[in-house]
């Protein structure tokens, strides 16, 4: 089965074909832009090269997956609706998948590590995966600060993430190289056993984990002195 995996939750915008098998989930064409300005130009144009890519069209696909953040308002709503639309003209299910996993689940490799991506405001979003990939802390959203000393306090040996280099004199811990944004693979990984199943779609909630920047009036300003 062909699967769209889109991810817009960090400054890299993502999009994979994947084939899901009874034997795995094989990579088979990949699009990343690190552009955490050109979200909404970028998504689409990458969908249709790695589509182009295995001479696929969108009636060819079976499910979508798509990273549910953590990540800014703006940038993550690009893949969500993207995700959702499409899915909507072609009546084929979507998956969501927490982003930080794509990121944590890959990096541990026995020990416990962080992930981390950035979540600007000198904040990150961060997880915490035990030795076997799974998340036992988190997704939240803090300073590096108060995220180091959580990390700490789980026996975290290493950090892993954009948002872990970037503020790696704070989190003072080993940096595992990859992956560096969310895995596409992985995240399709996650939920393979659902779409080789044929579970029921997922909504697709974004975890936003704060309120966007932008905010309605709540109140009319007088127009005469």
């Amino acid at each position: 089965m062909f699967v769209l995996v889109v991810d817009s939750s960090t400054p890299a915008v993502t999009a994979a074909l994947v084939e899901v098998s009874a034997d795995g989930v094989t990579l088979r064409a990949q699009r990343r832009t690190v552009d955490a300005r050109a979200h909404g130009e970028l998504l689409a144009p990458h969908v249709d090269e790695v589509l182009a890519d295995v001479g696929a069209r969108p009636a060819d696909l079976a499910a979508i997956v798509a990273g549910l953040g953590p990540g800014p308002f703006t940038g993550l709503r690009v893949g969500l609706v993207t995700a959702a639309t499409m899915a909507q003209v072609l009546a084929i299910p979507t998956y969501g998948v927490c982003s930080l996993d794509g990121i944590g689940h890959p990096a541990a490799a026995g020990e416990p590590v962080l992930a981390a991506s950035d979540a600007r405001r000198r904040e990150v979003y961060w997880a915490v995966y035990d030795g076997a990939g799974q998340r036992i802390a988190g997704p939240n959203v803090d300073t590096p600060a108060v995220a180091a000393q959580r990390a700490r306090d789980l026996g975290v040996t290493a950090a892993v993430g954009d948002g872990a280099y970037r503020y790696a004199d704070v989190f003072d811990l080993p940096l595992r190289a990859e992956p560096r944004y969310p895995d596409p693979t992985v995240l399709a990984a996650l939920a393979a056993e659902r779409i080789r199943s044929g579970a029921p779609g997922d909504p697709l909630t974004p975890l936003y984990l704060r309120r966007p920047d932008a905010v309605a009036a709540t109140a009319r300003k007088p127009v005469l002195p």
